[in-house]
């Protein structure tokens, strides 16, 4: 029985190995070098912090659950970085944060503020109901740190939330058919 046993081991090994073998040669072959256009834009990006000027999808991240990218949408924006601005334009769940601040929420409340107006987006979920929702272009300081962003519901009061946008990724066509597809901002008159 030992002899068997072991033989048996022997065998388990070997096709767990040949196994791990199979799926790394199949992972490294469905995964595509990056393009000579996402290697300069991230040297770009890694000198200055900010990426060359153009059109980028990118990652928004929340401290809240309930503030957050639509999920048609699937946690990105379009990045636009023009002469070293950038702003992120997000699609949110709904029409229930009304206005976005820059800031704190007590210096949303100072006369004179500024806030982000929203825009009417459309989503378009993958079952083919499409929703209208409130989008916002954020300004963003800086790529891969915490900013602070105030928002304010139809609750009529302001909260502090901490983002990150991270991960930009030179938008390809494909991704600019894709968000396009999914996010159509409606011209307000």
């Amino acid at each position: 029985m030992r002899k068997k046993n072991g033989l048996t081991r022997m065998i388990t090994v070997m096709s767990c190995l040949l196994l791990a073998g199979s799926y790394s040669a199949a992972f490294a072959a469905e995964t595509e070098p990056p393009t000579e256009t996402e290697i300069a834009a991230v040297q770009e990006a890694d000198e200055e912090g900010i990426p060359e000027d153009g059109l980028y999808t990118a990652k928004f991240e929340s401290d809240s659950s309930m503030f957050h990218v639509n999920e048609a949408n699937e946690g990105l924006g379009i990045l636009t970085v023009k002469d070293g601005e950038m702003t992120l334009h997000v699609s949110l769940a709904s029409k229930s944060i009304v206005n976005l601040f820059p800031g704190l929420a007590e210096d949303a409340k100072k006369e004179g503020a500024q806030f982000l107006e929203p825009t009417e987006d459309t989503v378009t979920y993958s079952d083919g109901l499409s929703e209208t929702v409130y989008g916002f272009d954020i300004p963003v300081p800086a790529l891969n740190e915490e900013f602070d962003l105030a928002l304010i519901g139809k609750k009529e009061k302001w909260y502090d939330h901490k983002v990150i946008v991270s991960d930009p990724k030179p938008a390809t066509e494909e991704d600019l058919e894709k968000l396009t597809a999914t996010v159509e901002t409606e011209e307000t008159e």
